[in-house]
């Protein structure tokens, strides 16, 4: 973490030049002077918090990629939860409020997903609670085409507020938000939403260890998705076969992951890598997973997690969220095959690509307390990112 002006000036820079812009290009980007970035830059100024922000959307990062390790991004999210929660209270009571223009709703929903799939959560932890209440009350007060338009953007609205929920640990609001997203689904009338819903459920299922449970509740969800006739609804299947080769993982049913993960890559390949009613699925995706079901599978299996890594690497294509959630399964099985320095460099990578994913990844800092406790005597690098990490 950059512990001086100076130290977050150099990463801004840094970042910038990593962008090919220039200091001029930054400051009309991020609605400053120039001054202002050269003085940040310089170490020479303090930026106030709407400038930091601005700036730090301008460069397309979180904060967090800025001001490594400080406890800014989550003291962000952790005030926002309650106010999360507040707007999702009565759900299913209309107010009197005027509803925004969908077109309007649409957009910034859409601008929550872009910010989910990178794992910018502090962005959307700010804006979640008054787009929740909006989209609630657009919805309340929509009938027939528009009604169904409203209650999609309520479950895409919902969904990402509970990535937020769900990553910081605030495992009872995740619930509240996964069956608000449920309900929203099934007033959709497109299975595909609902398809999506049945997916996102599954956090549910990990956060209690009901991994029977939730596999029947994803082969009940196949059964209701359409048939893949098109890029959704085959992304649409795909998906929930890849969920569910994952859970099916956790619990070691080796026949049911050999199944799902035959028909994941069947599906995967059958589309092109991209982002599907806002759940990422592909061939990269499917392998990304493989990765993740050999590590849910234990040491019998950490060698088909480590010949994938080396063969095939995370193209940057991939959303940062999905490509950091690689390397953190990678570090897992790389600590488990007694290589620590290369789970040290794989942790490194996922804190690069998305800082607070991999900070509130409880694998993440196992591997990182693991890596400290076998090679205590190594480079301080290592002791900070157990600081950082919360590991220590």
């Amino acid at each position: 973490m950059p512990t001086t002006m100076r130290g977050v000036g150099q990463r801004i820079a840094t970042i910038r030049r990593a962008r090919r812009m220039t200091q001029a290009d930054l400051a009309r980007a991020a609605y400053v002077s120039l001054a202002t970035i050269k003085g940040i830059e310089r170490g020479a100024r303090s930026p106030s918090d709407d400038t930091f922000d601005s700036i730090a959307a301008a460069l397309a990062v979180d904060p967090s990629h800025i001001i490594v390790g400080s406890t800014r991004t989550d003291s962000r999210v952790h005030a926002a939860l309650p106010a999360i929660s507040a707007a999702i209270a009565a759900y299913d009571v209309p107010t009197d409020d005027a509803a925004r223009p969908l077109d309007e709703l649409g957009q910034d929903v859409g601008r929550l997903v872009q910010w989910r799939l990178a794992a910018q959560y502090a962005r959307i932890a700010e804006q979640a609670p008054h787009l929740l209440t909006e989209v609630l009350t657009a919805f309340h007060h929509s009938t027939g085409t528009d009604r169904l338009r409203a209650a999609r953007l309520l479950a895409t609205t919902t969904r990402s507020a509970d990535a937020v929920a769900f990553k910081f640990g605030a495992r009872d609001l995740s619930a509240r938000l996964v069956e608000l997203m449920r309900w929203a689904a099934d007033r959709t009338e497109d299975p595909i939403t609902q398809a999506t819903a049945a997916y996102v459920r599954t956090e549910t299922f990990f956060a209690a260890r009901a991994h029977t449970a939730g596999l029947c509740a994803l082969e009940q969800a196949l059964d209701a998705c359409p048939s893949p006739v098109d890029p959704a609804t085959t992304a649409a299947r795909g998906a929930l076969h890849m969920r569910a080769a994952v859970i099916a993982g956790r619990y070691g049913n080796t026949g049911q992951v050999a199944l799902h993960l035959a028909q994941a890559r069947r599906l995967g390949n059958s589309v092109r890598e991209g982002a599907y009613d806002g759940t990422q699925f592909g061939p990269d995706s499917v392998r990304a997973h493989e990765v993740s079901v050999a590590v849910s599978l234990g040491h019998d299996h950490l060698q088909r997690a480590l010949n994938i890594a080396d063969e095939w690497p995370p193209p940057d294509s991939l959303p940062q969220e999905r490509q950091s959630g690689f390397w953190i399964e990678l570090a897992r099985a790389q600590v488990w095959a007694g290589r620590p320095d290369d789970a040290f460099e794989s942790l490194k990578a996922a804190r690069f690509i998305a800082p607070q994913h991999t900070r509130e990844h409880p694998w993440a800092r196992e591997s990182a307390a693991t890596i400290r406790r076998l090679k205590r005597a190594d480079a301080e690098s290592l002791t900070s990112f157990a600081q950082w990490i919360g590991a220590v």
